[in-house]
């Protein structure tokens, strides 16, 4: 008796797609990459063609080419590319690694419960809803050459006269280090309490010491999240204008690149340098945020064994 071999039934067009993720449930898409292409990819396509187009102004009337924007960035003295470049980095480097090397100790400190912790979280946090303008003004009245820092030394002859804190590169710094903290501290805060801490107690079992403990446990697990801080708040400095206008010195020593591209944009009205300074921006941006996600992917990457 011979039977029959049944044709296997291919299956729908729908359900193939589906195997491979397609279905409705991609409509869900459809919001975020409208809103994504109409002000991300878009601007930055219009700006970087914008770039492209030099306008042949009285700005950069001596450069010609397609990348004549890029080329009077780098090579005219007044808008000298590399040196506003390099007095950026020298104000958002050092504010981004002091702000995530200072939040460590707090967050660790203030993981355990206590009285008046959220009170202490509170205060840590507050600097961020201050806002770049009032913590500039704050800083004119407390650190400026009649304030209140200057006149206690003053008073107490540790100094003879006033010291120069604001309206200079470390008037920049510190307007930087009081706003860029508290995002630094509550990011630091976040990973600590996703590790779990039956894994210190285990290591205080085995008879390591509080250092060992934060070394080899906590810092090692840690690290990857140190290091996403350290890129988003280096973001958030690098791109630094009012400060660099109300307590420095945006002539000289933080004249920075965000400082720069309004000029050419509000004061000499050349929409392509502007686009091209813009452009460049964020280029310096993604190197350094690569390379940090470059040693990044070098860490631990595994379970921390909590919510983390």
């Amino acid at each position: 008796m011979s039977g029959t071999v049944a044709t296997p039934v291919r299956p729908s067009l729908a359900h193939r797609l589906a195997e491979r993720g397609i279905d409705r449930t991609l409509w869900l898409v459809v919001p975020g990459a409208v809103f994504i292409v109409a002000f991300f990819v878009y601007p930055f396509l219009y700006g970087l063609s914008l770039s492209l187009t030099p306008s042949g102004g009285d700005t950069c009337g001596a450069y010609s080419g397609v990348l004549a924007s890029y080329h009077c960035f780098f090579a005219d003295p007044f808008q000298d590319g590399w040196g506003t470049i390099g007095k950026t980095l020298r104000l958002a480097l050092p504010a981004a690694l002091f702000n995530v090397v200072a939040s460590i100790p707090i967050a660790y400190q203030l993981r355990g419960k206590f009285r008046g912790k959220r009170f202490l979280q509170t205060m840590l946090v507050v600097p961020i809803s201050l806002g770049t303008v009032l913590v500039a003004a704050g800083l004119l009245n407390f650190a400026g050459r009649s304030g209140w820092i200057n006149r206690f030394l003053l008073l107490i002859h540790v100094i003879h006269k006033p010291l120069a804190l604001v309206n200079n590169y470390w008037g920049v710094l510190f307007s930087l280090i009081i706003t860029g903290f508290p995002f630094a501290f509550l990011l630091v805060s976040s990973y600590l309490s996703g590790i779990d801490p039956s894994l210190e107690q285990a290591a205080a079992l085995m008879g390591a010491g509080w250092w060992q403990r934060f070394s080899r446990v906590l810092l090692p697990l840690l690290a990857p999240g140190l290091a996403t801080t350290f890129m988003l708040t280096f973001v958030l400095a690098f791109s630094v204008f009012p400060s660099a206008t109300l307590v420095g010195n945006p002539a000289g020593s933080t004249r920075v690149i965000a400082l720069v591209a309004y000029q050419a944009y509000a004061e000499k009205f050349d929409y392509s340098l502007a686009s091209a300074i813009a452009i460049v921006m964020g280029l310096v941006e993604l190197l350094v945020v690569g390379l940090v996600a470059v040693w990044r992917s070098t860490l631990y990457r595994g379970s921390t064994g909590g919510k983390g």
